[in-house]
């Protein structure tokens, strides 16, 4: 008799190629669908390219215009001209910037439950809301999947998060979503895909669990899984997809790794307070604190539903004097339904600014707050200058929080407000596809545009048996790929051009880095726990090693970026001895040993640190495949020196 098996093992074991279904050990999964967008699709179309392969190879690939909006020079357009061109090369449909946020409009008009999804973005986690196992991850990751090839990675634990009975009024998914990040913390949940099961998922539809499977990369977890049940069936209809559900669930008596449990009712209004997304509390006991701005949209908040009920808000009403409030839809079908059903005209009379639907002030592209200004957001991070401003502080809410600290002023529980809105949605979605431009047929004479802000890939070598170079930075924990590489719209505008874009790395914190590492040659960055959380930006190790960076050692690593970091030749050491960290200063001399070709997966090392005379032992934590990229200097080093052909 077949053992019950949770939610994400069925999906899982449909879809393995390599390895065994063992937490731990490194798996290969089929991938059916991938997305990148304008940040990370260059990149990602570049080293598709450069790996060989003629045309895309899974159901379907899609490049989403949603982040570099701004087309304040010619950078973007030139962008977006080649991603359109690449798109309709290679296989791949493009949808054009105004169509949507590729979040909110995958699950919208792509999602398919029991399908794996990879994408270039951390919050392609989104897609668990309709059941489909989506999973982030870096765009040379992407782009080995778009080729066909399995896509890797360390058989994650499985924790089921059990919730019961149902939300009150005023409290949302986003309340639940801060919670799961108060009770895990921006790490717990690494190495672990979070399964929601349990009677409370009834009352949550697909755009609440959206918001909650969106966020849940701030824990750390490779992602989360919501059944595709009624609730999946009634979206995907409204959506005039029907044909494309599958009804899913774990087995009963499956097993899980661990197990988490949360009673709805007993929720209420919630803040990520300043600077991280786990800084929990309740809005209750932090009314009164006086708001600047208040920004509602985002790939988390910028649905319907999440719209509607903030239109309903401020139906009749002012926004305070003092507050700018800006909306950013997260597709043209919210946008249009807005329009059909007197929302729109509501959000505007009460003061707000439309925004472009896109992600826009999500990643620091537009709507940065005044100095030392409070900005109220319904967006995922709040890590320090995202939006722009290095003095700001970002608080996150439920949109419903939002709207009401809007027109009092000043961070509001909702609850004191009255009645809370309820949204009516239609049978049927308005449904428009025509931004989105399907590929030539194959062999078609389709020339790829290049405009002079598409820089050619930079190449590297392998290292040798020892690497010599300065401790360049000494960090603490929790570094992010923000805090690395910023976010932001002149930095944005270069994701397709390396050596520009490396004039920005560790920019926030040591605006020296750049010339500090070119003048050395060579370097490490030290850090401590979850070095590399937040996005999947390939960016914050590409540039780094094309800098000259060989390693960095850590007490641990955030997946993505460690999986990033493997493929572009850069060395993620772990401390054996958590200790060793203080013993390593800023401008030390650090000499790495040991490596070559007897090198195994798993093996500590000796690192001489020549400015104290003292060693430490630091180990090489990755799989096989890792350490031949390592040894190669990259993934697509590795690629050629095998002299692979990726031909049909």
């Amino acid at each position: 008799m077949t053992e019950p098996q949770n939610l994400t093992r069925k999906i899982m074991a449909d879809h393995l190629r390599e390895g065994r279904l063992i937490v731990g050990e490194e798996i290969g999964l089929a991938i059916d669908q991938t997305l990148v967008h304008d940040a990370t699709g260059q990149m990602a179309m570049l080293q598709f390219e450069a790996l060989g392969f003629p045309r895309v190879r899974t159901k379907r690939s899609l490049i989403y215009s949603d982040h570099n909006i701004l087309q304040v020079g010619f950078e973007n357009a030139d962008d977006h001209a080649f991603l359109s061109s690449a798109a309709s090369r290679f296989g791949l449909h493009y949808s054009k910037t105004g169509n949507g946020i590729c979040h909110q409009l995958n699950v919208e008009r792509f999602a398919v439950p029991g399908e794996t999804l990879l994408g270039a973005d951390s919050h392609t986690t989104t897609g668990g809301a309709v059941g489909q196992l989506a999973i982030g991850a870096g765009g040379l990751d992407v782009a080995v999947s778009m080729g066909g090839r399995p896509f890797h990675l360390p058989m994650p634990r499985v924790i089921r998060v059990t919730l019961t009975g149902a939300l009150g009024p005023w409290v949302r998914p986003k309340d639940l979503a801060l919670e799961v990040l108060r009770l895990l913390g921006v790490s717990g949940g690494r190495g672990s895909i979070l399964e929601f099961a349990g009677p409370g998922l009834a009352g949550l539809s697909v755009t609440d669990r959206a918001t909650v499977a969106n966020m849940s990369i701030e824990t750390g977890a490779i992602t989360a899984i919501f059944p595709s049940d009624d609730n999946v069936l009634e979206f995907l209809g409204k959506q005039g997809r029907e044909r494309d559900f599958r009804r899913l669930a774990a087995d009963p008596g499956a097993t899980y790794d661990g197990e988490m449990a949360i009673d709805l009712p007993a929720l209420e209004p919630l803040v990520a307070l300043p600077h991280s997304p786990d800084n929990v509390a309740k809005v209750a006991g932090r009314a009164g604190i006086k708001v600047d701005q208040v920004a509602i949209g985002s790939c988390t908040n910028s649905s319907f539903s999440d719209l509607m009920a903030v239109a309903a808000i401020l139906r009749g009403r002012k926004i305070a004097p003092g507050v700018s409030l800006v909306i950013a839809p997260g597709s043209r079908q919210v946008l249009l339904e807005l329009a059909n059903r007197g929302a729109l005209a509501d959000i505007v009379s009460a003061g707000a600014r439309l925004m472009e639907v896109a992600c826009g002030f999500c990643n620091g592209v537009g709507q940065a707050p005044r100095t030392d200004g409070v900005s109220l957001r319904t967006s995922n991070r709040n890590f320090p200058g995202r939006s722009g401003t290095a003095s700001a502080g970002l608080y996150l809410v439920s949109p419903e929080t939002a709207a009401v600290s809007a027109l009092k002023g000043e961070l509001t529980d909702p609850r004191v407000f009255g009645d809370a809105p309820v949204v009516v949605w239609p049978d049927r979605m308005g449904i428009d596809d025509s931004m989105i431009l399907p590929p030539a047929p194959e062999g078609a004479d389709t020339p790829i545009q290049r405009g002079p802000n598409i820089a050619p890939l930079p190449r590297f070598a392998a290292p040798g048996e020892t690497v010599q170079g300065e401790a360049m930075l000494v960090l603490g924990d929790n570094v992010t790929t923000d805090d690395i590489l910023p976010a932001g719209a002149h930095i944005l505008a270069l994701r397709a051009n390396v050596p520009a874009l490396s004039r920005y790395i560790f920019s926030n914190i040591d605006p020296a880095f750049h010339e500090r590492i070119r003048a050395a040659g060579c370097g490490f960055v030290v850090a401590g726990n979850n070095y590399g959380q937040g996005s999947s930006r390939e960016h914050a190790a590409l540039v780094p090693r094309y800098l000259g960076l060989a390693g960095v050692v850590a007490i641990s690593f955030a997946r993505i970026h460690k999986a990033n970091l493997c493929n572009f030749g850069i060395f993620p050491l772990e401390f054996v001895d958590p200790g060793d960290l203080a013993g390593i200063g800023k401008g030390h001399k650090l000499r790495l040993l040991g490596l070559g070709p007897g090198l195994a997966p798993g093996a500590v090392l000796t690192m001489e640190n020549e400015t104290t005379g003292k060693s430490l032992r630091v180990r090489l934590d990755v799989a096989r495949r890792q350490l031949d990229m390592l040894l190669a200097g990259g993934l697509l080093a590795l690629e050629a020196s095998a002299g692979r052909r990726n031909q049909p």
